[in-house]
């Protein structure tokens, strides 16, 4: 039996594709700057699952967090944002607080900021400081990724894979996951190349779904790497090699990438 492919995302393949949001690192994509939240999708397209990078980021000194603190309750939408993100972390000395970070959010979100505006949609799609509510995440994605933010055209890909706070549509979901992809986000090249693999909302096509996949891999993600391991064992889109593929599938393995079932 061939190992199951891995989706970023929601998924109907055997690889995986990733689900919604993550945090990253100074951005937050359903992804954390102190953090980016990224969304994605599960087994077989990876959803969103808040991944931080919040070890990345230096731990603020109390001054820095009371001088931060000052410039957010002055209106400054950035400050609002990083006070959001120690809220939603717990870094800094302030303790760790959906409710508040919730709040921060709110308000650099309502002035236009992108990074803020996909963190709320991440709060709604998780029901984290503020009821569950799909819909009013999708809204939040839309602003953010309208204005370029890449995590949160992944995590609207996502919404609208899954058919959550949207109606389902693969065509919409492939669509927001290239505008990410283009800029590089790893999660979203392997979601496309799940897309590409399953003929979900563009043509079935395995050379491209290798080369997504590859694109992803060769970033470090372990999605895309066991993808591309998958491809290359059963010679779909690529020339067969097994040497190749157990190349990728320990560089997947080395980052504790497990096998899963569709979801």
């Amino acid at each position: 039996m061939p190992p199951a492919r891995k989706n970023v995302g929601s998924v109907h393949s055997r690889t995986l594709l990733h689900r919604l949001p993550l945090f990253l690192a100074a951005t937050w994509t359903l992804g954390v700057m102190v953090p980016v939240a990224v969304i994605g999708q599960r087994a077989t397209e990876q959803t969103a699952h808040a991944t931080p990078a919040v070890q990345q980021q230096k731990e603020p000194t109390p001054e820095e967090v009371k001088a931060l603190q000052q410039k957010a309750a002055q209106g400054s939408a950035e400050a609002q944002y990083e006070l959001g993100t120690l809220c939603f972390v717990g870094l800094g000395g302030v303790p760790q607080d959906d409710a508040q970070a919730f709040a921060w959010f709110c308000r650099a979100a309502e002035q236009g900021f992108a990074q803020a505006q996909s963190k709320l949609g991440f709060l709604y799609f998780n029901g984290r400081g503020v009821p569950l509510d799909a819909a009013q995440a999708v809204g939040w994605f839309r602003k953010a990724a309208e204005q370029g933010l890449a995590e949160a055209q992944h995590n609207l890909g996502v919404a609208y894979g899954e058919g959550r706070g949207v109606p389902q549509d693969a065509t919409q979901a492939a669509a927001w996951y290239r505008k990410a992809a283009e800029q590089g986000f790893a999660k979203a090249q392997a979601n496309l190349g799940v897309m590409y693999e399953n003929g979900r909302g563009v043509p079935q096509d395995a050379a491209q779904a290798a080369a997504w996949y590859r694109k992803a891999a060769e970033q470090g993600f372990a999605g895309g790497q066991h993808n591309l391991g998958v491809m290359y064992e059963n010679g779909r889109g690529v020339p067969q090699d097994a040497a190749q593929a157990a190349a990728w599938y320990r560089k997947a393995a080395e980052q504790g990438s497990r096998r899963r079932r569709p979801g």
